[in-house]
């Protein structure tokens, strides 16, 4: 530790014009895993931040980023600047240092030009992190062997290595420019990131390269410090490698750096084969949700740069820089003179496209509330501060653009409501989703369905008649959204019941009056099929329509941490017991043995004298009205359109209920939630109604759009990806169902909160209702809305249903993350009963 003291007193009492010392520390490394949320404190984007990614390794990038903030803090400047630059990665080390290149390049530019300065330049550079062979090397094969139980045997060591220079100005500090550069991770080979962690170890996970990288990102430079906020500030990562190389876990760069999102700088190649890997590299990038604001390559001779700006028709610029001398010896100093015009180029169109993005975030929400009609929406609750601004999206999280303490953040914000339950992708997901989109775009466009085959709509029904349509649906129909499915659903069975009835419409007049017999249709109150006029009949109470006969269904929930059934008045007996009302479990609660328990002989009852007078909750009472109605040869229609593909825990709630219906619709996460697509399932027997000899017995619904490529190319991977356990790893092959995502423990401790009223827990779903009084409770109601925003602050974007708030996660989202939200939750919920108990 001497050498450390003597330097630290060597800086403090130095009176050199000039000065450079290194400072090396090593530590054992104890972990280099995560300990929180990826980007948990969201990034701030006030001042320029980009990352320099290249098509491949070798094409200049740490050339570009040295030249780029050469020109940043060129002396001639008037007021001062600082430029962070930081390589996550870095493999050669310690004679491949890509952050001591910079800091010690522009240092010496800088001092070139130190005549006409108006201020000084403070340079660093510091390794944060190097294997144990890198660090060896760096003493000179000088590092004895750890400790076992010390070292717990690790192959990598904590590196604080750290080399400072000061360019003019002397002790005086005010006005004083900075270049902070740091490498976070390092390995000796000069090889590809996941090759290095193998031979020398190290391993890095994405969440704890990516966790150390938003904290340096926050680094404090100055800027709205002691200089008055006059400080330019940049900052740029620069990547390693290509676009596509992978990082030290071994996933892809362009995958690993995603959830940040930054703009990008692609540093292209002038070399014979550079047009196809630049291109190449863009639509990598862009594909992925980068904005990539320009192209910059160096001049070969072939005029690259040309082909390039034809391809991209004008969408960004390229700039090209001078040929690179081949001299070894050559300190570039020249060179990078040379290209000054060009690196000051590109820095004012960075500038500018920084500028553009804020000013634009900063535009929405105004714009917003003057050009939008939202859906269930009443505007003048909406006041233009509350509008959430959604830059992006990662997996399960928005990222959102808010003014904090005069900051530009972007933040992420668990979207708690699954974007109206469609959702069901992490980041990886997302990904896959977008790779296999992108291909049956590219593959088909948009083709017509009818009397057509194409592989995506072929393979997405084998699946569908496979998977949640197994065992009785033989027939798929394609449309664009639950509505519009359910609409569909009904038309099915209006006409199998005309037909098993012996009821002989007239087909011209098409409906279900056109026979003359009125049909109607039986359901459960409180349900919800959608907005269209059709879907409309099976919800009570209709606006439009009076022909929906409705049932009253029990309601399970979780009240002080038991499972209970609510019943309706209709169901109520003096017969029952408390216990016939109480459950251990949700597994006692669906447990089809119960169908012949006391409240399911109520229900029975109930449901027959309902039927006979008209001639579909609680799981028990559906089974009940399923076997009832087919019985007496009444089609029964499933909408799981919401709960269908693993939203609550299973692929289908028919394998909750236990029995099979003749028409099913889904939708929602059938594509992951990407992009719209739904599906009406059928037994072949509702398809034989309408077989003829007429066009006009034939269903005649369609949607120009029905089966579009896209949508069942992403409804295929989705299908096949939740299921499969070696990329979901919440799924349990053996059981066929998901894996519990809300903790128990934390569930039944909200339960037993005294604002709470009851929740339901269900798969992905988890669901609480506040205690309200009178205007307080039902879907107009905004007695939740102070927690709401408090929650939003805490990064959910809850949108609740009156005095419900619910969290619903996709089939993939890990249960820790689930705990997280659930604790953030649980917090506010306490606090929100502590106040309403001392009004």
């Amino acid at each position: 530790m001497a050498p450390l003291l003597r330097a630290t007193s060597f800086l403090r009492h130095s009176r050199l014009h000039h000065l450079r010392f290194p400072l090396l520390l090593l530590l054992p490394s104890r972990s280099l895993r995560s300990t929180g949320p990826v980007v948990a404190s969201g990034l701030d984007l006030t001042n320029p931040t980009y990352v320099v990614w290249g098509c491949n390794t070798g094409v200049g990038k740490t050339l570009v980023s040295a030249g780029l903030a050469a020109s940043v803090l060129y002396p001639c400047s008037t007021d001062p600047s600082a430029v962070l630059y930081l390589k996550p990665v870095q493999t050669g080390f310690p004679r491949d240092s890509d952050s001591r290149f910079v800091c010690r390049k522009v240092s010496a530019l800088f001092r070139r030009h130190e005549g006409g300065s108006l201020s000084g330049l403070l340079a660093s550079d510091h390794v944060l992190n190097a294997s144990r062979a890198a660090a060896g090397e760096l003493l000179g094969g000088r590092l004895e062997q750890p400790d076992e139980a010390e070292d717990g045997g690790a192959a990598s060591r904590g590196l604080c290595m750290y080399e400072e220079t000061r360019i003019g100005m002397g002790e005086a500090k005010e006005g004083e420019s900075k270049l902070v550069c740091k490498t976070l991770f390092g390995w000796k080979e000069g090889i590809s990131p996941h090759l290095a962690v193998k031979r020398e170890g190290m391993p890095v996970e994405d969440s704890s390269l990516r966790e150390l990288l938003g904290r340096c990102l926050g680094l404090s430079l100055g800027g709205g410090g002691d200089d008055g906020g006059k400080k330019r500030i940049w900052r740029v990562i620069e990547t390693a490698g290509g676009v596509a190389s992978p990082g030290p876990s071994g996933t892809l760069q362009c995958d690993l750096y995603r959830p940040f999102r930054l703009p990008s700088i692609l540093v292209g190649d002038g070399r014979l084969g550079g047009i196809s890997a630049t291109i190449a590299a863009y639509e990598s990038l862009t594909s992925r949700g980068y904005d990539v604001v320009a192209i910059i390559l160096e001049d070969q001779g072939l005029s690259n740069e040309v082909s390039l700006q034809s391809y991209l028709r004008s969408r960004l610029p390229v700039l090209v820089l001078p040929p690179i001398p081949g001299d070894p010896l050559n300190n570039l100093l020249d060179w990078f003179c040379e290209s000054r015009q060009t690196f000051s180029s590109l820095q004012a169109i960075m500038l500018s496209a920084h500028i553009k993005r804020i000013q634009r975030l900063h535009d929405m929400p105004r714009k917003a509330a003057r050009l939008f009609w939202w859906p269930f929406t009443q505007h003048k609750l909406v006041p233009e501060k509350l509008i959430t601004v959604i830059d992006s999206r990662c997996g399960e999280n928005f990222a959102i653009h808010k003014v904090l303490n005069d900051q530009e953040m972007i933040i992420p914000q668990f979207d708690a409501c699954a974007s109206w339950w469609t959702q069901g992708p992490d980041s990886t997901l997302q990904i896959e989703l977008v790779k296999d989109i992108g291909y049956s775009a590219a593959r088909y466009g948009h083709v017509m369905f009818p009397e057509n085959v194409y592989e995506p709509a072929l393979q997405c029904a084998e699946l569908l008649l496979d998977g949640v349509g197994k065992g009785w649906a033989s027939r798929t129909f394609f449309s664009d959204n639950g509505s519009t499915a359910v609409e569909i659903a009904l038309k099915m069975a209006f006409r199998k019941y005309m037909s098993d009835h012996g009821i002989h419409a007239d087909f011209h007049k098409l409906g279900p009056k056109g026979s003359g017999t009125e049909l109607r249709v039986l359901a459960l109150s409180g349900s919800y099929h959608g907005d269209t006029l059709g879907a409309m009949e099976a919800q009570a109470p209709s606006s439009y329509t009076r022909r929906g006969l409705f049932l009253d269904p029990p309601e399970c929930f979780i009240s002080n941490e038991i499972w209970s059934l609510s019943l309706p008045d209709c169901l109520r007996s003096n017969h029952l017991k408390p216990e016939d009302t109480r459950f251990s479990s949700c597994a006692e609660l669906f447990c089809p043995s119960r169908d012949t328990s006391a409240v399911a002989e109520n229900y029975a009852n109930y449901i027959s004298k309902q039927l006979s007078d008209f001639a579909a909750s609680s799981h028990s009472i559906q089974r009940i009205l399923v076997r009832e109605c087919q019985s007496r040869k009444i089609p029964v229609i499933f909408d799981e359109v919401f709960s269908g593909f693993w939203r609550l825990g299973r692929e289908s709630a028919a394998e909750l209920l236990g029995c099979q219906p003749d028409v099913a619709c889904f939708g929602k996460l059938l594509t992951g939630g990407v992009v719209p697509l739904a599906v009406t399932l059928a037994t072949e027997s509702v398809f034989e109604a309408f077989q003829g000899d007429s066009k006009l017995l034939a269903l005649l619904h369609g949607h120009s759009y029905s089966a579009h490529a896209v949508g069942c190319a992403s409804a295929a991977k989705a299908i096949q990806w939740f299921k499969d356990s070696n990329t979901n790893a919440n799924f349990d092959i053996e059981r066929k169902m998901l894996k519990e995502l809300w903790d128990v423990k934390l569930v039944h401790g909200l339960s037993s909160l005294p604002a709470v009223q009851r929740v339901v827990v269900l798969g992905t779903l988890l669901a609480v209702e506040l205690k309200a009084d009178g205007c307080d409770t039902g879907y107009a109601s905004l007695y939740a809305s102070s927690l709401v925003q408090q929650l939003r602050a805490d990064g959910l974007y809850i949108r609740p249903l009156g005095n419900v708030i619910y969290l619903m996660c996709s089939p993939c989202t890990s249960p820790h993350f689930c705990s997280q939200q659930l604790c953030k939750l649980h917090q506010r919920i306490y606090e929100f009963s502590e106040h309403r108990r001392k009004e």
